[in-house]
């Protein structure tokens, strides 16, 4: 596992503090491996998922530090989105 994986995994578990995900998200750090988070929190792992969110490591940083918004990162095509666009949202605003 990358260190990168490892500091996200920290910096999500941070970020989301007691709230909970309802469903199955993957973040696809391209180049590094994925982190999973789900009802029972953030770990690293590259497992089925309801939603898959993939961006390269200065992307994903960047939303990781509150640089840059998810949303506008999807809109810039800086992240892209696959299934469940609701769940998507929903983690977007967790992370806010």
């Amino acid at each position: 596992m990358s260190d990168v994986i490892d500091m996200a995994v920290t910096a999500l578990k941070a970020k989301m503090g007691d709230d909970s995900f309802d469903g199955v998200a993957k973040f696809v750090v391209e180049g590094e491996g994925a982190i999973m988070i789900d009802g029972t929190g953030v770990r690293a792992g590259d497992e089925e998922a309801d939603v898959t969110l993939t961006a390269d490591k200065e992307t994903f940083e960047e939303i990781l530090s509150g640089e840059m918004n998810p949303t506008s990162a999807f809109m810039s095509g800086k992240l892209s989105v696959d299934g469940d666009m609701g769940k998507a949202m929903a983690l977007g605003s967790v992370l806010a």
